[in-house]
């Protein structure tokens, strides 16, 4: 059956990473080269790339090439609030009318025009680590506090590509609302984290 033959040469694949035959950061042969070496369809080889990216073994876009992936650092997240203590881009600027769910989080009219900003954390090697989706009203100003709820998430194309994910995988989303003295929001974000690169785990409170 085909099924059982794209997961056959993905065993094989990841017997020869086993092996050093390709090393992290290396690139795989294209799909069409490795269905010729082993004689099979081109898309017998993009389904075994696939099912390798989904788990980790391989990464890269679809379409593109593929490398043996590095093992991802884990790190933990306490405090999400927490300024991030490496490199960062800021990929996208442009102002967002807000859905019902920002207008609610953020206490303003459905439609309403928010300013925006996305930004890609990298982790020391470069990589993408996380990203962090703002949106406010006006000119952002300093908070009191803030609130944090989590749940998970589909990642969208655009940033299953600046995660360098498969659309429609799973991630960390951590809701962070900033607020003023009086507990009214100031800004909202969605913190996304993905699930192969990180722990979540909730600071005690201080007495």
């Amino acid at each position: 059956m085909p099924e059982a033959r794209y997961r056959r040469i993905a065993a094989d694949i990841r017997r020869r990473i086993a092996a050093g035959m390709w090393r992290p950061g290396e690139p795989l042969p294209s799909r069409t080269e490795l269905a010729a070496e082993l004689g099979v369809h081109p898309q017998t080889v993009r389904l075994a790339y696939v099912l390798l990216r989904r788990t980790g073994v391989l990464e890269g876009e679809e379409r593109k090439a593929v490398y043996v992936a590095h093992p991802p650092a884990m790190r933990t997240l306490t405090d999400p609030d927490a300024p991030w203590p490496h490199a960062s881009e800021t990929t996208d600027t442009r102002p967002r009318p807000a859905t019902a769910e920002l207008a609610e989080r953020l206490g303003v009219h459905p439609g309403v025009m928010l300013r925006h900003e996305t930004v890609e954390c990298l982790d020391p090697g470069g990589r993408s680590a996380m990203l962090v989706v703002s949106w406010w009203r006006g000119q952002r100003r300093p908070h009191a506090s803030y609130t944090a709820e989590v749940g998970t998430v589909e990642l969208t194309e655009e940033h299953a590509h600046a995660l360098g994910l498969l659309v429609d995988a799973l991630a960390f989303r951590i809701m962070r609302t900033r607020l003023d003295h009086d507990g009214r929001p100031l800004e909202t974000a969605d913190l996304i984290l993905p699930m192969d690169r990180w722990l979540i785990r909730i600071a005690p409170q201080q007495p």
